[in-house]
């Protein structure tokens, strides 16, 4: 599903699935995680110029570390600052991983009939906004927990540290186009599948 102008209020994305819907220049976007251990693969376009998109080469090689919090700038593949993380609750979030797919599910998995994943949801949800596939980046992994040896530089999926109503919030720094999931892989999710929440807001913290 796609909502160009997502109404007030929070919405649910439920289970192995996705969205896409714009997010205005100074407006905050709350990702929430209300059941706990659960992650959403974020993408980010600037919605007059599809080609300027979010990059995790950028973001990582000016933040010079792989976890992200409260302060850091997510950088477009032209190195300005499409969103910025201004509230967290947890802490651990990377840019380690690509949307998981069919592909995935069948060469880590083994699965026989695998699932479209993430990479399929985001294709379908921004198909509406005129971004293909062939345009998808890395994503943007909220609430993902991988763990990086130091020596041999493996990499290991952890059960994401969120817990019920844990959240992260956004500003936007200019237009965009955002694509959201409840990510569908099992070893990202500790091995159950949950709906990711989401809410735009005017300001933050909220006005009361």
């Amino acid at each position: 599903m796609s909502e160009p102008h997502p109404s007030c209020g929070r919405h649910t994305i439920a289970p192995r699935s996705g969205t896409a819907f714009t997010l205005d220049k100074g407006q905050f976007l709350v990702v929430t995680d209300p059941q706990g251990e659960q992650v959403a693969d974020m993408l980010a376009f600037r919605r007059d110029d599809l080609d300027e998109v979010i990059s995790s080469g950028r973001t990582l090689d000016y933040a010079s570390r792989i976890y992200l919090t409260t302060g850091d700038p997510l950088y477009s593949n032209r190195s300005n600052v499409m969103l910025r993380i201004v509230a967290d609750t947890v802490g651990r979030h990377d840019f380690l991983l690509t949307p998981c797919s069919a592909d995935t599910f069948r060469i880590i998995y083994g699965d026989a009939e695998p699932h479209r994943g993430c990479f399929g949801n985001l294709a379908a949800a921004l198909e509406p906004f005129g971004i293909g596939p062939d345009r998808i980046p890395v994503a943007f992994n909220v609430f993902m927990n991988v763990t990086v040896d130091g020596h041999t530089g493996a990499l290991k999926v952890e059960p994401p540290l969120s817990r019920a109503g844990d959240r992260i919030v956004f500003e936007a720094m200019q237009d965009l186009v955002i694509g959201l999931t409840a990510c569908s892989a099992l070893q990202s999710n500790n091995f159950a599948f949950k709906p990711i929440q989401y809410e735009i807001v005017p300001s933050w913290p909220p006005a009361s």
